[in-house]
């Protein structure tokens, strides 16, 4: 049972992430307004606790759930998952901060910062499709070491 709900847990988590990254390449925009960087600042919040929750649920699914520490620890596509997750992560800290200084500047972002913002997101996306096929492919026993 803790396998199973573990895994919807999960796979809940990841689909809200993709929900949360999706909102924000649909919010940054040029021309913004300061109550539209307000929101940002806040699905961006939702953002980092749902990548810590994902990150805590999967570990414990790998330790913890019917598979066991050993299936993913000397699969190489558990270690692509988590090395991309990682990646995603590093491209979501620039962002963040070009969030939180939009915010105190107390005016619009200039088009320049909105752009270069949006194309992490974007790189944010294009990394985020790679989760799923390594998740079938280690799900199918694809990658043991």
């Amino acid at each position: 049972m803790l396998d199973l709900v573990l895994a919807i847990a999960y796979h809940l988590l990841i689909f809200c992430l993709f929900g949360i990254l999706s909102s924000e390449l649909i919010a940054v925009r040029p021309g913004m307004s300061q109550a539209a960087v307000s929101q940002i600042v806040a699905i961006d919040l939702w953002y980092g606790a749902l990548a810590a929750l994902i990150l805590i649920v999967g570990f414990s699914r790998a330790v913890f759930a019917a598979k066991g520490w050993d299936y993913y620890a000397n699969n190489e596509f558990f270690w692509a998952k988590i090395i991309v997750f990682a990646g995603i992560g590093l491209l979501s800290v620039w962002p963040t901060v070009r969030f939180i200084r939009w915010r105190r500047a107390g005016d619009s972002p200039d088009e320049a910062d909105v752009t270069s913002v949006r194309r992490l997101l974007y790189a944010e996306v294009i990394l985020f499709a790679l989760l799923p096929v390594f998740a079938a492919a280690m799900a199918r026993g694809y990658g043991e070491l």
